[in-house]
């Protein structure tokens, strides 16, 4: 019954920047942590981003810096800021969230935004 659906990818230039959104419907008690990850042609889905309830973050080597993640509980949405951007980070953007139905905790994923940085 919970859906997570993400916006915000598309055809950006290397140093340009793209705003991700990622919001969650359906019954649910509550989110835990969400998440932002990508898979790139070739290569394995990598974790890019994660922000606790409170909004503590973590971010991946090739992220920090550039990217930042965060949150509106309100809103039940999870946010990627992605500024300097390059050739190499050209994936599908995906994200997941940990939700707590009732019944225990199940992790549910988005169905990824393509987002592609020209050179």
């Amino acid at each position: 019954q919970v859906q997570l659906v993400e916006s915000g990818g598309g055809l950006v230039r290397a140093g340009g920047s793209l705003r991700l959104s990622c919001a969650a419907s359906g019954s649910m008690f509550s989110i835990n942590a969400m998440d932002w990850y990508r898979q790139a042609p070739g290569k394995q889905r990598e974790l890019v981003a994660t922000i606790t309830r409170g909004g503590s973050a973590a971010y991946a080597n090739s992220a920090k810096g550039r990217f930042t993640i965060s949150r509106d509980n309100a809103k039940n949405t999870v946010y990627l800021q992605m500024n300097s951007l390059n050739p190499e980070d050209t994936a599908v953007y995906y994200c997941a969230a940990e939700i707590y139905s009732g019944s225990g905790y199940t992790n549910y994923w988005g169905q990824g935004t393509q987002v592609t940085v020209s050179s």
